[in-house]
């Protein structure tokens, strides 16, 4: 079997949530050698919802389990001297460290990076947190929601005439976490030429400010700000409920299509009307072409006129569900969703490669670790033995 692309890159995890170690996760899918270092009562991911089986406990966290892959689990107090020193010792041959604390955390726990520098000198040191390492914002705390907000990408989303929304769930997370690999990845490169390492940083905050690209130069060049936009534009740039669920035609389609062929796809003699017949007038009776438009796709299936525009070589997207996407005939085709058995509760789908390489390729080989899994073998290599483990326990440093 071919070895993953960064199969010999050992990274030391003490990432938690979701920023880093998705970070790590894709190190890890594609061959490094991750441990994950967790407090003696484990990453908090561990309790994010939803269970598998809708079981609440620490080991069924489905986000965790797909955020931790392919990793090593060792617990460790790093609040604790013994602590720190063992993790210093697994940081002398290491490639990267990786971690999401807030910026004050790792200096108060001596662990800053001229000293970690000092102690090896090719070691990257990876760092994601809320708004970077500098700042007046930098020791703020924030949720999700607030990095979305903050970053600018929520004025632009929602309602025309109300309130500005956020995507669902975790993207600012999975946003970060894809910039800190891909940084991370700069700095190892740059370590394999030069045998020095240096330090990564990554703001969530700025990650999703990233992503406003064009609204960003559109103020600066024009000062013009852009606005969420009404229910009715004038055309079909909007997603549109047909009578099974959602379709999402080609933007800028009303415009740029010979309006008549556009009625007789559709089917719609109402749409041949005077107040329709240009840009300009369908803009100024927008709001009357869209409760047309509104009535006209609700009566129609989605699959069924996404084929048929494909045929008019009109660009329409399907707006699935979850379950929908798993049984894409694209997705099945191209087998992106994989199976991996975990050893205690069976098999379990998970998304898969992000990417494919073809001569070092992703691969889902472990499940994610229970909390200290490896923590006897791992110290075991650093010289302890039984004893030595029992009196680590006893003090609570793992």
């Amino acid at each position: 079997m071919p070895s993953g692309a960064l199969a010999g890159v050992k990274v030391i995890d003490l990432t938690h949530h979701i920023a880093g170690p998705y970070a790590t996760k894709l190190l890890a899918d594609f061959g490094a050698d991750v441990l994950k270092i967790e407090r003696p009562a484990g990453d908090p991911g561990r309790r994010l919802p939803p269970f598998h089986n809708d079981e609440p406990h620490h080991e069924k966290s489905l986000p965790f389990l797909y955020l931790n892959t392919n990793k090593r689990s060792i617990t460790l107090n790093l609040k604790t001297d013994a602590g720190r020193g063992i993790l210093m010792d697994l940081l002398a041959d290491a490639d990267a460290l990786v971690e999401n604390f807030a910026p004050r955390v790792m200096p108060s726990l001596g662990l800053d990076y001229a000293t970690l520098r000092a102690h090896n000198p090719g070691l990257v040191v990876a760092s994601v947190s809320n708004f970077g390492r500098s700042g007046p914002w930098r020791d703020y705390r924030a949720t999700e929601i607030v990095e979305y907000a903050l970053g600018g990408l929520m004025y632009i989303f929602g309602a025309y005439d109300r309130e500005p929304l956020k995507h669902a769930l975790h993207q600012a997370q999975f946003k970060a976490g894809t910039n800190l690999a891909s940084a991370l990845l700069l700095a190892l490169y740059h370590q394999r030429l030069t045998g020095q390492g240096q330090q990564v940083e990554v703001s969530i905050q700025e990650s999703i400010a990233s992503a406003l690209r064009d609204v960003t130069n559109n103020y600066t060049y024009t000062g013009a700000v852009r606005r969420r936009q009404p229910n009715h534009t004038g055309d079909l740039t909007r997603v549109r409920a047909v009578s099974d669920g959602y379709v999402l035609p080609n933007p800028g389609l009303g415009a740029s299509v010979d309006w008549q062929v556009l009625v007789d796809f559709l089917e719609a003699p109402e749409l041949d009307d005077p107040r329709f017949d240009n840009p300009s007038a369908r803009l100024e009776n927008a709001e009357a072409l869209g409760d047309i438009l509104d009535q006209i796709f609700a009566a129609k299936q989605k699959q069924e006129i996404f084929y048929a525009a494909h045929q008019k070589r009109f660009i329409y997207g399907v707006i699935d569900s979850p379950e929908e996407t798993i049984d894409n005939p694209q997705i099945q085709a191209r087998g992106y969703y994989v199976p991996l058995h975990h050893p205690q509760l069976g098999e379990i789908t998970f998304p898969g490669a992000p990417f494919l390489l073809s001569d070092s390729p992703w691969q889902l080989n472990a499940a994610a670790p229970a909390l200290g899994e490896h923590t006897a073998e791992v110290l075991g290599q650093l010289g302890y033995d039984a004893a030595g483990l029992g009196q680590l326990r006893a003090s609570e440093v793992i």
